[in-house]
């Protein structure tokens, strides 16, 4: 593929596409222009090439990331990085007009390094045998985030949740090929299951995007997954929640995530824990805060009330005569519980004056307030 082609205008996407739109892209344009569904069009199969190439690069997030740094460059001839002005360190520079070479990138320090492991440059990476490195690999993490509620969050337990993660097809059990189809050496990479794109010291070594890296191909593709042997699905996962696990909290579930490549093992799942506010409670590290209200016989006489906790229970909690608005009162143990430390809960009292009044009660008041003022 030619260097001055855009990976993102290829896949029709944007720059801020996310890897699920990425992914969505690259299965609709390749079951497209998929060589075998094309005979007849000698340019399906170049086009096909393109959009592989560009999938390999941006659905990987590290390449991805390399890529969209070396494009800001203007090392892809793209507007807006240093070659867009046509300025160039030497005569000896073999980019054209709007681009750097590879040579130029050597003088910003490893950004030539970075270059040459998004398109494996000059051959690098690959074994003594000429043939680029196989073998398993490590299936990709996958984050997500879990809403959970205020209690389930303080007082943990378990919950099922379903994740969006790339599964094998159960049609064709990850092969690519119609149930009852023969299945060939793939043309493109002679079996291989890798191929070069690009020119002589330039060159980007990817799986074969005819084969999907299996170095074979079925006569007839799987109709579920349209040949890449894998569909995205929901999973079920149970998933045990912390005691006091806080907002933004994190739990890595080990082998939960994407199944690997070759054989490799199966990348992690990795879950953001987003909680809930809740009415009446509020957290403030292992205390928890709640306000109560008192009316004023409450507050001047003294009173007895029972206070909920963040554990479903009821404490009677004793409030002394003269009691006033704001007062806050502690009651051990009873806030969140993290390891071997649990907090308190943390109440606060208000006092709320009524808006109405019968006139037996204003008369009290009235004479309370007279006897108080002959008092001061």
């Amino acid at each position: 593929m030619a260097a001055s082609k855009d990976f993102y205008k290829v896949l029709g996407v944007s720059e801020k596409a996310s890897a699920d739109e990425i992914k969505k892209a690259y299965r609709k344009l390749a079951k497209k222009y998929h060589p075998d569904a094309n005979r007849d069009d000698p340019k399906a199969a170049e086009t096909f090439k393109d959009i592989g190439e560009a999938y390999a690069v941006l659905s990987d997030a590290e390449k991805r990331k390399q890529y969209d740094q070396m494009r800001r460059l203007g090392a892809f001839g793209f507007p807006g990085g240093r070659g867009s002005s046509g300025t160039r360190r030497g005569s000896g520079s073999s980019a054209g007009q709007g681009g750097i070479s590879f040579d130029d990138l050597q003088g910003f320090g490893g950004i030539g390094d970075i270059f040459s492991s998004i398109f494996d440059l000059g051959g690098r990476g690959k074994s003594d045998s000429g043939k680029s490195k196989r073998g398993p690999q490590k299936g990709q993490d996958v984050e997500y985030v879990v809403d959970l509620s205020f209690e389930k969050a303080v007082g943990g337990g378990k919950i099922s949740i379903d994740v969006p993660i790339t599964e094998e097809c159960a049609t064709c059990s990850g092969t690519g090929a119609a149930p009852g189809s023969v299945v060939k050496t793939c043309a493109e990479c002679k079996g291989s299951g890798q191929v070069s794109f690009g020119q002589p010291g330039f060159a980007v070594q990817r799986p074969c995007p005819a084969c999907f890296g299996r170095g074979s191909i079925p006569e007839k593709l799987c109709p579920q997954c349209a040949g890449t042997g894998e569909l995205r699905q929901n999973r079920k996962v149970q998933v045990t929640v912390p005691k006091g696990v806080d907002n933004g909290s994190k739990l890595k579930l080990s082998g939960q995530g994407e199944r690997g490549a070759g054989g490799g093992a199966p990348g992690d799942l990795i879950l953001t824990f987003r909680v809930k506010e809740h009415r009446f409670f509020k957290r403030d590290g292992l205390d928890i805060h709640v306000t109560v209200p008192l009316n004023i016989v409450q507050a001047t006489l003294g009173s007895k009330i029972k206070v909920r906790t963040v554990s479903g229970t009821r404490v009677v909690l004793r409030v002394p005569a003269g009691t006033q608005s704001g007062t806050r009162f502690r009651i051990r143990g009873q806030g969140v519980e993290k390891g071997e430390r649990v907090g308190d809960q943390i109440v606060e009292v208000k006092v709320e004056v009524p808006d109405e009044l019968s006139d037996e009660a204003r008369a009290a008041l009235e004479q309370f307030g007279e006897e108080a003022a002959l008092r001061h």
